[in-house]
């Protein structure tokens, strides 16, 4: 991911637009496995009531999102784990959630370690990374690119539309949880919550 300097250049919220269409990849003990990422939610740091550094807060757990830009950070709610990205320059704590990819990697891999299959395989943060076996926080505070994660921004398909909302289970955080900072890729079947009527079965969403 490091090839390209946009990630320490523009807001949260545009960078999490940008993402769309990227391919997310890891590097399992199992093999490579990955997928186009059709949904985020941007968390705006300290001024943002959902965010986890709201306020200046500052904890070994939330300790990635203060790095450099492309900082991983994995944590844990309710016993599931979810990848965020730091997005903006050393000290400033804002980072993206990545919530969903179309899985087009070692997709036998994912249904292997989720025993799902279809848009049930990664519709979601949490089971995106049960797809991809990770269960630890043991890559916290690498780089994508040098990690086993990546993000490959000049392997990408191009959203036709990208839409806004609010962003998901931050319902009680205070007066930024309705601010529409969760983007997905209009139609694609893997967005999580999406209604059947809704969904591009012929071009997912793609340009």
């Amino acid at each position: 991911m490091k090839e390209d300097p946009f990630y320490s250049s523009g807001s949260t919220d545009e960078i999490s637009k940008k993402l769309l269409g990227m391919l997310l990849t890891y590097e399992s003990p199992e093999g490579l496995v990955g997928g186009w990422i059709v949904e985020t939610e941007a968390y705006m740091g300290q001024q943002d009531s959902a965010a986890h550094a709201f306020k200046g807060r500052r904890t070994p757990s939330n300790e990635p999102l203060y790095g450099p830009p492309g900082t991983v950070y994995i944590y844990s709610i309710h016993g599931r784990y979810l990848l965020d990205v730091a997005a903006q320059p050393k000290g400033v704590p804002q980072g993206i959630l990545i919530r969903a990819i179309e899985p087009t990697i070692g997709i036998d891999i994912m249904m292997k370690n989720r025993e799902k299959h279809g848009v049930d395989l990664t519709n979601g943060p949490g089971k995106l990374m049960e797809a991809f076996g990770i269960a630890d926080k043991k890559m916290n505070m690498e780089i994508f690119g040098d990690s086993q994660l990546d993000i490959h921004q000049n392997d990408k398909k191009i959203p036709a539309q990208i839409e806004e909302s609010n962003r998901i289970g931050v319902a009680n955080q205070g007066t930024w949880a309705t601010k529409p900072l969760r983007y997905f890729v209009k139609g694609n079947p893997y967005v999580s919550g999406i209604r059947k009527r809704d969904v591009d079965e012929t071009t997912h969403g793609w340009d």
